[in-house]
């Protein structure tokens, strides 16, 4: 498959190198008004110069968000499949857009949930839907980290939506939605106390699955701290992995901890006079990036429908404007 990048960014410059290990693909073109590094291949200023000229089997979409929607519409007009970053769009409003015009027109939409491919969250899955755990009754989700002072030397980041609500908490709340279904209601409480930058630095959220089970998430982006999906599943070797766990998931039957597969559970004897038995779940590795790449690749092709598909990021996407609506209102949204 001959792919196309646009956005040669932190992202971005992820997808390229992903692109090039990937045997069944090749790098065919770049296009990015900014980066001019050379990546061996044709770079362009305009990236619908590059549609144009090089025709690219798939093109993966790693701008800047405001941009995911008007890229998209210029590959939807070529009738190019499109593998888009998270979030699918800045808005709700925005990704209905991309998404209509994609469906209308049968143009292969994947958006890049990535963690969807990861093979923790599909064990995760697999235990939670086929009632492993019992009925699903609470779930909780740590995301803290500490981002370095640089990183908000980017103006964005310091605005509204440059937050870890949108740029973090959305991977989460997409995890959560896969593993355990759909969320029905949010409330949260959000702060800026820490950086005092326009933008949230942390944020406490209560979530109602359809199922019946309630959620918790508590976000920070300030504390020095290893309960997060980055830092403890060793997912990106960017980040140097801490033992523990940031999902928990309990159920009638059974509890589990993740990224470290713990399952929880009684045996004959029942109730907390008993001796709970704790058992490590063994689950292969693999790049979920790699992993992504390859289902984009079958998507082209035809064979297999997105994993995470226009509509689907677009309520993951809502949920998280309904906890920004929630923590502005202190009322309970439906997403």
């Amino acid at each position: 498959m001959r792919i196309a990048v646009v956005g040669a960014g932190q992202f971005g410059r992820k997808h390229i190198d992903t692109v090039r290990k990937e045997p069944s693909c090749t790098l065919t073109a770049v296009a990015d008004p900014v980066q001019a590094a050379d990546f061996g291949v044709p770079h362009y200023a305009l990236y619908t110069e590059m549609l144009e000229r090089e025709k690219p089997d798939g093109v993966i979409i790693a701008t800047p968000n405001a941009l995911h929607v008007p890229v998209g519409l210029a590959c939807v007009a070529r009738r190019i499949p499109m593998l888009v970053e998270k979030p699918i769009a800045d808005t709700v409003e925005a990704s209905r857009r991309l998404v209509d015009a994609a469906e209308r027109a049968r143009v292969p939409l994947l958006v890049g949930h990535h963690r969807r491919h990861n093979p923790l969250i599909e064990k995760a899955r697999e235990l939670v839907q086929g009632g492993a755990l019992g009925q699903l009754a609470a779930v909780a989700a740590l995301w803290l980290a500490q981002k370095p002072a640089e990183y908000y030397d980017v103006g964005w980041r310091r605005e509204p939506g440059g937050g870890p609500l949108l740029i973090n908490l959305i991977h989460d709340i997409d995890d959560l939605r896969y593993i355990c279904g759909e969320i029905t209601e949010v409330r949260a409480i959000t702060a800026n106390a820490v950086r005092g930058f326009a933008v949230e630095d942390s944020a406490a959220v209560t979530l109602r699955f359809a199922n019946g089970a309630l959620g918790t998430a508590t976000v920070s982006d300030a504390v020095p701290a290893p309960w997060s999906w980055e830092l403890a599943s060793g997912e990106n070797p960017a980040y140097p992995q801490q033992p523990e766990n940031c999902y928990w998931f309990s159920g009638t039957a059974g509890s589990l901890a993740l990224p470290r597969m713990e399952l929880w559970s009684y045996g004959e004897r029942k109730g907390w006079y008993a001796p709970l038995h704790r058992e490590e779940l063994r689950v292969a590795p693999a790049d979920p990036q790699a992993r992504q790449l390859q289902h984009f690749c079958r998507v082209i092709r035809g064979e297999e429908a997105p994993r995470s598909s226009g509509a689907d990021a677009t309520r993951t996407l809502a949920v998280v404007a309904a906890v920004h609506e929630a923590a502005r209102t202190g009322k309970a949204m439906q997403p």
